[in-house]
């Protein structure tokens, strides 16, 4: 074994559950997939979130220091993946009235909370936060917490293997081109080379979960 070996597919081995993230900022409400949320201190109570700097709704988490989490559970849909994860509160109102939000309520801090496919939320407000490059950690006080459903949390593993619709192959370039493609969502980029700090513009992951393909 080489023991100076990174290899990036060690890191789909890790276990991951997967959270719907919403904030508010002015009249403004977004939400954002997220797949690390966990309890760190039972005493004083503390959960971890992180989320990619790429995603507003880490700008309106950092701005308002508060949001909840909404955890998915596997009866959750791939529309609610589509929703959250594949579009962007830049450019789309995702809580619009005719955006097709899947089912949500307001919770009590004025932060909607999703209710269709998920089985539990928190009301976090942010105690600490700290740089970690591409994503920011934010270290969270639950101020409110409550179950939903008795339905079993969606992990990462489960969605790939049940709820994500495998990629089908586009076929449209030419032969012997270069792609290199999205293992997470099937996004494709065309090009020889993968830039170092490419990011996908569908589920935002980098360059290390593109796998490349030779047509």
């Amino acid at each position: 074994m080489n023991s100076k070996e990174l290899n990036p597919k060690a890191m789909y081995k890790l276990s991951y559950g997967l959270f719907v993230c919403t904030a508010v900022s002015g009249e403004k409400k977004n939400g954002c997939i997220i797949n690390t949320a966990a309890q760190i201190a039972s005493d004083p109570n503390r959960i971890s979130i992180a989320i990619n700097k790429a995603n507003l709704t880490h700008d309106m988490v950092k701005e308002t220091g508060a949001c909840n989490i909404s955890v998915i559970s596997n009866e959750a849909d791939f529309a609610l993946f589509k929703h959250f994860g594949f579009q962007s509160g830049k450019t789309v109102d995702k809580f619009a009235k005719d955006s097709g939000a899947p089912a949500y309520e307001i919770a009590d801090n004025g932060i909607p909370y999703i209710t269709a496919g998920t089985n539990a939320y928190f009301s976090l407000k942010v105690d600490k936060e700290m740089d970690l490059g591409s994503h920011t950690l934010f270290i969270c006080e639950p101020v409110f917490m409550t179950v939903l459903s008795d339905a079993t949390s969606c992990t990462y593993e489960y969605y790939q293997n049940n709820i994500k619709p495998k990629p089908q192959p586009v076929g449209t370039t030419p032969k012997g081109e270069t792609v290199w493609r999205c293992t997470i969502c099937g996004y494709e980029y065309v090009g020889e080379d993968l830039p170092d700090d490419f990011i996908c513009p569908i589920c935002k992951h980098g360059k290390d979960d593109f796998e490349k393909i030779i047509r």
